[in-house]
Order: C-alpha cells, then structure tokens, then sequence
C-alpha cells in the first residue's frame, strides 16, 4: 500500500515508516511543516520524499491525516477526496485544548473519515460525536536495555520547556533540583537556567545540566546513564521520550496525568500527584543504584510488551486493511473539488498538532 503522510510528529513517524508499506513524505523546497519530508532522518527506504503537486493522484492507496487543513489540501492537489474517492483516516496525536472535557473534535460527526487516537484517554476526552474512533497506541522503535545508571543525575526529555511552561511541568523543576541534579534534553533546554534562576532559590549551578537537543542515538546512551527518568508533564498525550527511557531499561517517576497511569505498571517507579511524594522516591533511586536498575528491568518488560513495533504495524495493517476502497467519480480529479464530510467543524481550523513535544 502506498501511503500519503506528511511528517508532522517525527517520533511517531520514526515507529510509522519502519513497517512494510510505502510512506509518501510531501517535501518542498522550502521544508516546514508542508514539505518537511524525511527532515535528514535516518529512515527507511520505504520512506519517499515526493513532490506533491507532481504525484500521480491514481498512485496514492490512502492518506494518513493529522491536521484538518490536510484534507482540503489533498483534495486541492490530488483531486481525490478524503474519505470519499480516496480511503483516509485521521491520527489524533493530542489531549484536547479548551473547554476540557467538552473540547469539539475537528473531525466530530462526520462518518467518512475514522479517527485514530493514540492513547485511550485521548479517546475518552475529546468530543467526536457520532464519528468512529479507535486506539492504535504507539509503537517505539527498541534502543536496546543501554541503561547504566551510574550518574546520580535525574533525566528529563521536553522540547521547548519554556515557551510550554505549566504543560510540560517547568515550575516543579526547581523543586526536584532540590532533591539532586537534573540532567535536561530537547530543543530550547538552553532557556531553562535564566528561566528557573536556581541560584535564587540557593541551589548551585550544578544543579541543573543542560544537554541540549541531541540525534536519538546519542541521545538515547546519554539519557540511560542518569539514574531515573523524570516525567514531570501535566497535560501531554502521552510523551515518547517516556516510553524511550522505559525501553532503556530506567525507572521512570510521572504525574499521574492523562495516559501515564497505564503506561508505567506497579514496580517500574512510581506515578503520583503528589510532588513531595515523588521527590522523596526520586531521593531512594538517587541514593540506591540496585533498587533503581530492578525497577528499570520492570519498566524496560513493560514497554516491550504494550508500546513494541510489532504490536504497533499489526494494528496500523489491520485499520488500513478495512478502509474502504476509494470510489473514483467524475470530480475525482477535479482539482476544485471540496470536500463534504457531512460535519459540523471548521476544517480550516487550526489545529495544535504539540509538533514540537517529545
């Protein structure tokens, strides 16, 4: 199947093109988030930059939607319609923004395109109305069991720390350096020292590490080397970077917020609401190597098993399998075609796709 997909979230594109598809990446020669392509990465072959606008609309199976501008924008070009001559699903990355729990999906009530969450809490908490909706957790590409632990260090893994602030737990920060050193990754890390200004709160310098944003791989044998993993994260669907560090074999300490409850089982850490309460248990890791690698070992077990790229492309197969066949029809390639999906919602819309969250 040759599938049409824009990379938009790279870590969930790093598990999506290793199955056994083709994956058509629109590329332009100005990047950004219309044309990014394959973005440098190291992927498969299977993975195709194309110029959209010189496909061949006849050439394309189905399309894997992630914003709501993409399906006029498929219609514009291809002259094939998303959910109607063309098979299209729609990939909810997010947790809703707004009015939570009564956040309107760009895609409710319609019943042309299924829409696709990636965590069952995002399932629970987004309105759709009447359209179809389903789970296909995510899948994570195995870095291997690389953890050491030997760095009395506390990992965390967030992209632009400042800029998100209260979502991606920034302000409790200065409350864990209290407790050891932080060692920081992502893109924007480098703002964290002015933003928290730890020396006002007595803390030294050395409290806070900043790596930077580094390639997965060095990443990855970097991260493994700190002692635990720090999921301080108040509203994200459900960060990769977690699920990476569970793979690593480390032990993980999380908000008990959206999906992070099902994902860290009993034994692999600990999961709570109570910031006192994890800062405590973060100390007993910090203090006792033995105890944090057992846990990791759980933690490690537990990824393999729920979020593993087998588990992963046998779900993506079998959706894609089922979608019905694209009806080809007078205005299929008619390129001022518009497209009806029988919704209440703007698809103009702008719609957050957290493009930047780990």
């Amino acid at each position: 199947m040759r599938i049409l997909v824009w990379h938009v979230h790279g870590g969930w594109m790093e598990a999506f093109v290793r199955g056994r598809h083709e994956y058509l990446l629109p590329k332009t020669s100005d990047g950004g988030a219309w044309g990014l392509g394959r973005g440098g990465r190291d992927w498969p072959a299977a993975a195709q930059e194309v110029d959209l606008a010189g496909l061949d609309p006849d050439s394309v199976d189905a399309v894997v939607l992630q914003r709501p501008e993409e399906i006029a924008a498929v219609a514009r070009i291809l002259g094939r319609r998303p959910g109607v001559d063309l098979p299209a699903v729609y990939l909810e990355h997010n947790t809703p923004k707004g009015d939570v729990p009564f956040t309107l999906h760009p895609l409710a009530d319609q019943s042309s395109i299924p829409v696709v969450h990636v965590t069952y809490f995002n399932q629970l908490f987004w309105d759709t109305g009447s359209a179809s909706t389903t789970v296909i957790e995510h899948g994570i590409p195995d870095p291997g069991h690389l953890y050491t632990g030997e760095l009395e260090e506390m990992g965390v893994v967030v992209n632009e720390p400042v800029r998100r602030g209260r979502v991606t737990g920034t302000d409790l920060l200065p409350g864990f350096a209290g407790v050891g050193p932080l060692r920081v990754f992502g893109m924007g890390a480098e703002a964290l020292p002015r933003e928290l200004d730890l020396e006002s709160l007595g803390f030294g310098n050395d409290r806070l590490r900043i790596s930077g944003d580094l390639p997965a791989r060095q990443l990855h044998g970097q991260l493994a080397r700190c002692r635990l993993y720090l999921h301080p994260l108040r509203w994200t669907s459900l960060g990769l970077a977690l699920l990476e560090a569970m793979h690593l074999g480390m032990p993980v300490l999380a908000l008990a917020t959206t999906e992070a409850a099902r994902a860290i089982p009993r034994g692999a850490g600990l999961v709570s609401n109570d910031v006192g309460e994890l800062q405590r248990f973060a100390k007993r890791l910090l203090d006792d190597p033995e105890d944090a690698y057992a846990m990791g070992i759980v933690a490690r077990e537990a990824a393999l098993e729920r979020y593993g790229l087998g588990k992963f492309h046998r779900a993506w197969d079998e959706l894609l399998a089922g979608l019905p066949v694209g009806r080809h029809t007078a205005a299929s390639h008619d390129t001022s075609a518009s497209h009806d999906t029988s919704a209440s919602h703007d698809t103009s819309a702008s719609h957050d796709t957290e493009r930047t969250h780990p």
